[in-house]
């Protein structure tokens, strides 16, 4: 689930500095534009959450096609995050901008004219992928339109707005389907993005790029093989049983992450420092990141297709009765605001046990009796708190040992790992719902059961954290 930028040095150093006395008077209209682009990539992140019954039951991908649906897109996006920014740095941010947004709704327009499992999966590569060069342009762009005073401002819409996407969107997602079918879901981008394309030609300040700005080709293409393999290891020896090929597909994936590592030492522009690797703090922010997320994104999906396999509910209905967990994360994305200066890695944990707390109220629930939407409301809202208390407090955190340096790159890091992380908890726990045995509240008590354990891990990481989160620019 993709969070609002962190307000660390990372997000304006690098950039050209603006003057104060002269800034852009578009600049809040640039704003708009990297704004819409943001909420974009949100939609298409979590919709198949919604649709993926339907999507399955049309184009008969079963299982499997279920796991990368999310997997795939959020594959893309992780892996070519990493580079975006330094795409947008040698070739210029508004061009990269431009054919990312362009490239997305041509993606996300094949999407919702696939006419197989396979086809679709491939264009969500695409749409993921086209995303990855959007995202970080965008920020990059901001950084040089605003002046340092400014900054804060600007990136404080983000949490708010996207917070009020997650809540709007999977039910604009459910009518959507309900009304035209799961392939306007992915049509509607027609407008949405021909729109925003539009905005940006008209309002996005133009820059040459730098030329002299290299891009580790190498390490982008093992940290791919690394994620691709061990991705298709789990699903596929999920699906079809540990067979010769996923098992060869795993370690193939290890392997190539070795190498990547290996690569990141010796490369003359590493995509990641690789001083970041030998400081505690934010190496174990990245591996509890890393799991959270992963829980997060299995929890969200589990929930959608108990709410519509196995209680019965259209998708309107089921993106209706999640809405409590999105208006959860709003409510504490706001109020836990103020308190990261104070807190810091105090609030990470406070925001864990809340989310704790409301997955070993959704078992117990589980447990108990099948679970209504209205008897769901409570705990998911609680669930809500915990995630929304989380979200980007984590990031900040995990930033706080950094210096100016290294800033960028640990940045760029966190956010692929977010992204990898959704595409391994989408398979990962969805693996333990398609396998349980007996009904869908038993599969769906084996899914809390794992989400809960991962939630606990995470709690017991917190305290290798920065006890203080980044300086902020305001």
């Amino acid at each position: 689930m993709p969070s609002a930028p962190s307000r660390t040095p990372a997000t304006v150093n690098g950039v050209n500095a603006v003057n104060a006395a002269h800034p852009d008077p578009r600049r809040w209209a640039v704003l708009a534009v990297v704004l819409f682009a943001a909420v974009l990539d949100l939609l298409d992140a979590t919709v198949t959450n919604i649709a993926a019954p339907a999507i399955t039951a049309d184009l008969h991908g079963g299982d499997t096609l279920v796991q990368w649906l999310g997997a795939s897109y959020a594959l893309a996006m992780g892996v070519l995050l990493v580079v975006g920014g330094r795409l947008g740095d040698r070739f210029g941010r508004r061009r990269l901008f431009l054919v990312g947004l362009s490239g997305f709704t041509l993606a996300s327009v094949a999407c919702g004219l696939a006419a197989g499992p396979g086809s679709l999966i491939g264009f969500r590569l695409l749409q993921g992928a086209f995303g990855a060069l959007v995202i970080p342009q965008g920020f990059g762009i901001l950084g040089a339109v605003f002046p340092r005073e400014e900054i804060g401002k600007a990136f404080g819409v983000f949490a708010p707005c996207l917070g009020l996407s997650a809540v709007s969107g999977p039910v604009l997602a459910g009518f959507l389907v309900d009304g035209f079918g799961w392939r306007s879901m992915f049509l509607i981008n027609i407008v949405l993005g021909g729109l925003a394309i539009t905005l940006a030609v008209r309002l996005l300040p133009r820059d040459a790029g730098d030329a002299t700005v290299t891009v580790d080709a190498p390490g982008a293409a093992l940290l791919a093989a690394t994620m691709l393999g061990l991705l298709h290891g789990l699903i596929d020896g999920s699906g079809h049983r540990w067979t010769l090929l996923p098992v060869l597909s795993v370690t193939a994936g290890a392997a190539s992450f070795a190498l990547f590592c290996l690569r990141q030492r010796t490369a003359a522009a590493p995509l990641v420092e690789p001083s970041l690797l030998r400081s505690r703090g934010f190496t174990s922010g990245l591996l509890l990141g890393l799991v959270f997320y992963a829980a997060v994104a299995g929890l969200l999906l589990v929930l959608s297709l108990f709410l519509q396999n196995g209680t019965g509910r259209t998708p309107a209905g089921a993106s209706l009765a999640l809405a409590p967990i999105a208006v959860g994360i709003v409510a504490a994305s706001i109020a836990a605001h103020p308190l990261k200066a104070r807190l810091g890695r105090t609030l990470v944990l406070a925001g864990l046990l809340l989310t704790l707390t409301g997955t070993l109220s959704l078992l117990a629930l589980a447990q108990a009796a099948t679970p209504t939407p209205w008897t769901l409301a409570g705990p998911l809202f609680l669930t809500g708190l915990g995630l929304g208390t989380c979200f980007g407090t984590l990031y900040e955190v995990t930033l706080g040992d950094t210096g100016p340096k290294q800033a960028g790159s640990a940045g760029g890091s966190l956010s692929a790992v977010t992204q990898l992380a959704n595409s391994i908890g989408a398979a990962a726990v969805t693996t333990v719902y398609f396998h349980t045995p007996g009904s869908a509240t038993d599969a769906l008590t084996h899914s809390l059961a794992a989400v809960a354990a991962a939630t606990l891990a995470c709690c017991a990481l917190v305290g290798l954290l920065p006890k203080h989160h980044a300086p902020t620019s305001e």
